[in-house]
């Protein structure tokens, strides 16, 4: 699973809200939403035209679309690793 918080937290600071986001880049809040709540997959051209409108360098792609989710419960795996 994918973190997506970065990438929220950039929408939310260049526009206010997911829904004016969405609306910006021809994309419905519903698609937009599912997207962030890793139900569909992002496609590249929806990765292009999001880094495009947030200003999001080649470079930082990977920072927020790629970042992996910690799991909360590797640490109780380990734990009943030990015993």
């Amino acid at each position: 699973m994918f973190n997506y918080d970065k990438l929220r937290g950039r929408i939310r600071e260049k526009n206010g809200s997911e829904t004016k986001f969405a609306l910006k880049i021809d994309m419905t809040p519903a698609s937009l939403s599912s997207k962030l709540n890793q139900k569909t997959d992002f496609t590249s051209i929806e990765i292009q035209k999001i880094c495009k409108e947030l200003e999001i360098v080649k470079e930082d792609i990977p920072k927020y679309f790629f970042e992996e989710k910690l799991e909360l419960n590797s640490r109780n795996e380990e734990n009943a690793a030990e015993h």
